[in-house]
């Protein structure tokens, strides 16, 4: 089950900040299990279809993979 906090901390979160949790986080982190990973996915989903083309690649790039 979803925490008020967890949702406002994924709803508060810029694509860069989501692709950025998704790449590097610790195995278990807990926004992403369950259905809050469900939901993280599906936030990351909409704020990546709100990018101007071109965007996604250069924020991915400039992530890295550490």
């Amino acid at each position: 089950m979803m925490t008020d906090g967890q949702k406002a901390a994924i709803d508060s979160m810029s694509y860069y900040s989501l692709l950025q949790k998704w790449r590097f986080a610790a195995t278990g982190d807990p926004l992403l299990q369950g259905d809050v990973g469900d939901y993280f996915s599906k936030v990351m989903r909409k704020r990546e279809s709100e990018l101007a083309p071109g965007e996604k690649v250069a924020i991915s790039k400039e992530l890295g993979w550490g």
